[in-house]
């Protein structure tokens, strides 16, 4: 406390008691896909080598870009960064690529790429890549793209899971004949950190000069990000084009999709000359309860992840009421900024969420353990998957 020695006015500065928490980022990828060693790298700009026996420059030898080294992610934030690192289109990074192309083309703005350099996306190399991403707190969606071994797709799953704040992405197995949920899925195992996709998608590859079918993922990571600029995390991301698709390996009817939405499995559809999303479910649908929608279980993540980050200033305060007072006033105001953006039901922030941090959630035997603990509910909004109007004849008003 400042002392006070003679009479006078002074003027205080006082804490306000708000530290703001901010949202964290929920679009930012992290892509681990096969990238050959032999892959050929656009040249640095000005950059070419010396003409034998003379410190002339040779302007038929430009010097170029280095391949990324297997298992260490790059930052890359355009198409035009990706190729530096890993090349343009070619045989040797064709499919991740792709789905790179995919997810700036859509409306992704940044991502983290790590290569594998083995003949296939073996489980043992995307764990190990996997591990790596475990550093980068930014990555928030998980992309393997092509990945199709079931142990691949669910150390994918284990790794969000495990971070407790990131989405898997997933590709549906291409099938030959049939498109049987147990087919389309494969042998990985339900989960509400994951979303898979399916059918194949056909696109433009510059490599061959014709059309080819390639996995979805890369291009969905993009979906997302558009719709979480456009509209947020609480918006299902379906009922959305994908940019760059030009047909579909399956062109599945509303029949075909009765059967595979229930599982979790989202169909991507041609629907008047559009190729759609068309499907919001984490994989396992109905058996993941409360839990089924993308965009619910996207939205806790980004409110956890958001308050973990806001509120570490809590840490070694006096355990006390004023302590209590300044939690819930903080999370409340964040809270009121995720209902007035649409995330959260209710007609008024007292109908769309609670904050409680008192002496019922803190008594003295909490105290002791050096704990404080807030409850916090919030009535999310669904999406309105089934869409019904019940119509009937009407005689008309009676006559008078």
């Amino acid at each position: 406390m400042p002392q006070y020695l003679s009479p006078g006015v002074y003027v205080e500065e006082v804490p306000s008691g708000l530290n703001v928490i901010a949202g964290v980022s929920t679009s930012v990828a992290g892509f681990v896909g096969r990238v050959a060693d032999n892959v050929t790298l656009p040249p640095i700009p000005g950059k070419f080598e010396k003409k034998a026996n003379s410190e002339e420059l040779d302007p038929e030898k430009p010097i170029r870009y280095s391949v990324a080294d297997v298992g260490e992610p790059y930052l890359v934030t355009s198409w035009d960064a990706f190729k530096t690192r890993f090349g343009d289109f070619q045989a040797g990074n064709s499919v991740l690529a792709h789905a790179v192309y995919g997810f700036f083309n859509n409306g992704g703005t940044r991502c983290w790429v790590a290569r594998v350099n083995s003949a296939n996306l073996t489980t043992k190399g995307v764990q190990d890549t996997l591990a790596t991403f475990e550093a980068i707190d930014e990555i928030s969606l998980v992309i393997v793209p092509g990945a199709s071994e079931a142990a691949t797709q669910q150390a994918t799953i284990d790794h969000c899971a495990k971070m407790g704040d990131r989405f898997a992405i997933l590709d549906g197995q291409e099938v030959p004949n049939a498109y049987t949920p147990a087919l389309v899925k494969g042998a990985v195992s339900n989960s509400d950190y994951a979303a898979m996709y399916f059918p194949y998608i056909q696109v433009y590859d510059p490599a061959s000069d014709d059309l080819i079918y390639v996995p979805p993922s890369g291009h969905m990571a993009g979906v997302y990000a558009r719709v979480d600029g456009q509209r947020g995390v609480h918006k299902a991301p379906a009922n959305e084009p994908i940019r760059g698709a030009v047909g579909l390996e399956w062109k599945l009817s509303k029949a075909d999709q009765d059967g595979l939405n229930p599982a979790g499995i989202n169909v991507i559809r041609e629907m008047n000359g559009r190729i759609l999303v068309w499907g919001a479910r984490t994989l396992g649908g109905d058996a993941n309860g409360e839990w089924k929608y993308v965009n619910v279980r996207r939205l806790f993540l980004y409110l956890r992840e958001s308050l973990d980050e806001g509120t570490q200033w809590v840490v070694f305060e006096p355990n006390d009421r004023n302590l209590w007072a300044k939690i819930r006033l903080n999370v409340t105001a964040f809270l009121s900024i995720v209902w007035k953006d649409g995330a959260l039901f209710g007609s008024s922030p007292a109908e769309a969420f609670y904050v409680r941090c008192d002496d019922t959630n803190n008594p003295a035997a909490v105290r002791d353990l050096g704990q404080v603990i807030t409850e916090i509910g919030v009535a999310v909004n669904k999406p309105a998957e089934f869409v019904i109007f019940r119509i009937s004849q009407w005689a008309g008003p009676s006559a008078t």
